[in-house]
């Protein structure tokens, strides 16, 4: 069973033109990472503490190889110290829709790996991503709130019960484990909601299980290659090696999540499971026509 798996993971992720949308995810989602944090900068200083944004800004990326971050934190921080009126402006109107085209890149990748053809008008899928991005400009800001207040209170605590101070690191520990809960929640969120057909959590679980444990294994493997071979990328690039470092960061990155895609849609297959129609959509969904199946006849 695993091997036969494996085998149809790997050859619909050819067949279903896997490579180009992984590209395509990857670029839509360098080009949309600027207007996302320039919407959330307006959106906290709405709110009136701006430097939430930057906060929130600063612990997306620690979960990124300091060398593919690094480029990209100083030119945030350069965006994101800029004054913004509001959030009601056409700048931010214009900031929001094109962050939106991120997910709509996700939404693609989805349905081409789970076999299913969207055909509910554009704008509204476009509606829903704008949605989704204003949930997670709100989650960024809540997210980055809490682990500002975090070292208070543990300050706080410290001062009532100082033994804690030997324990100090588990806040850390505690820090970067709120991100992973909150990747693994945004990554369920994508699979149960973005394609055109939902699927139940358990259907799911398994191609984000291995999303995270892969995006894990390799941005680790990336950063210790960055750290003796990053020279390469500026002999070959020159001033364009920052960009094409997190180019090749988030394309890798995009495959692996394309293949969790592709791992629930064929363990689907091999038990026979058909996904669940969303009823708002049970007339809106064309099925692809499936390349010829790699499983054994029993």
């Amino acid at each position: 069973m695993s091997l036969a798996v494996v085998t149809d993971v790997i050859w619909r992720f050819s067949a279903d033109d896997g490579w180009a949308i992984a590209s395509h995810i990857a670029l839509t989602t360098l080009t949309s990472l600027f207007p996302f944090l320039i919407f959330m900068t307006a959106l906290a200083g709405f709110f009136g503490s701006a430097q939430l944004a930057e906060n929130a800004a600063t612990l997306l990326f620690d979960v990124w190889p300091a060398q593919v971050a690094g480029p990209i934190s100083t030119e945030i921080h350069n965006v994101l110290t800029v004054p913004r009126s509001g959030i009601v402006t056409v700048g931010a109107a214009l900031a929001v829709y094109f962050s939106s085209s991120g997910v709509e890149a996700f939404r693609v990748g989805l349905n081409r790996a789970y076999g299913v053809r969207e055909k509910r008008p554009w704008w509204l899928t476009r509606l829903e991503s704008i949605v989704v991005v204003f949930i997670g400009a709100i989650a960024s800001l809540m997210l980055a709130f809490l682990v500002v207040l975090a070292p208070l209170l543990w300050s706080a605590l410290l001062a009532w019960v100082p033994r804690l101070a030997a324990v100090e690191n588990l806040v850390t520990v505690a820090r970067y484990s709120l991100v992973s809960v909150t990747l693994g929640f945004a990554l369920l969120i994508a699979h149960k909601w973005l394609p055109a057909e939902r699927r139940t959590v358990a259907q799911v679980l398994p191609g984000i299980a291995l999303t995270f444990v892969a995006s894990i294994i390799f941005s680790v493997a990336f950063g210790h290659y960055l750290q003796h071979f990053a020279r390469n990328y500026a002999s070959t690039y020159g001033g364009l090696a920052s960009v094409m470092i997190a180019l090749v960061f988030l394309y890798t990155m995009a495959t692996i999540f394309v293949i969790g895609g592709e791992l629930n849609a064929a363990l689907i297959r091999w038990h026979g499971v058909r996904a669940v129609p969303r009823p708002e959509l049970s007339n809106n969904v064309t099925r692809l026509p499936p390349p010829k199946s790699r499983f054994p006849r029993t």
